[in-house]
């Protein structure tokens, strides 16, 4: 499972550019993108800094030249309100996905699977609260995703506890600011996460 960093550690760029981590960009942050291999735009909602609809579309616009190496965009989601954001993604995945991105649903809390359009998006974004998506509602959403063949990526993962349980239930990436405190102790415990859950996935 892919972990993608919020922050972009000046001291991660070969990391980045192998691939070893991916980025998670935000109109906020708004990272440079050159020599980045793998990224995913997330779309500030949670910290409440979304820029609005027609200002997130503009900004994936400047990001067109490495539009080739991007994981997902994430819909505009509403905290915690899984039928909110189903309803906001109704017009903002489609007008994303028209533009030429892959869209991701960023599944809330009390989403349920036969609420989700599963031919309208290509990943699910697994967010909501923590008791939410760590409980039984956000991994029977997991699974119906990979039935449908839609990709699965899970936010705000900074220990590896949370790591193994995402990596075992088959998701393809997820995020955290794990390495933005301390990079040089923390990014050879990613490097740890990625072979502990794959041993343990083998056995």
């Amino acid at each position: 499972m892919l972990y993608l960093t919020g922050a972009r550690p000046p001291k991660g760029l070969h990391h980045l550019a192998a691939g070893t981590i991916g980025l998670l960009n935000t109109p906020v942050t708004s990272y440079r993108l050159d020599g980045v291999k793998v990224w995913a735009a997330d779309n500030g909602a949670f910290t409440g800094k979304y820029p609005g609809d027609d200002a997130y579309l503009r900004w994936l616009a400047r990001q067109e030249p490495h539009r080739d190496r991007c994981l997902f965009v994430a819909a505009p989601d509403v905290i915690g309100d899984g039928a909110a954001t189903l309803e906001r993604f109704t017009g903002m995945g489609r007008r994303i996905r028209d533009a030429g991105w892959p869209v991701a649903l960023v599944a809330q809390d009390g989403m349920e699977p036969g609420q989700v359009p599963w031919d309208q998006l290509d990943w699910l974004f697994v967010g909501g609260s923590t008791e939410w998506k760590l409980g039984f509602a956000a991994a029977r959403l997991i699974e119906t995703a990979q039935a449908h063949g839609v990709r699965v990526h899970v936010g705000r993962v900074n220990t590896f506890r949370r790591y193994r349980l995402f990596a075992a239930l088959g998701c393809d990436s997820a995020d955290g600011t794990f390495l933005a405190y301390g990079y040089d102790a923390n990014m050879p415990q990613i490097l740890d996460w990625y072979k502990k859950a794959g041993e343990q996935a083998l056995f």
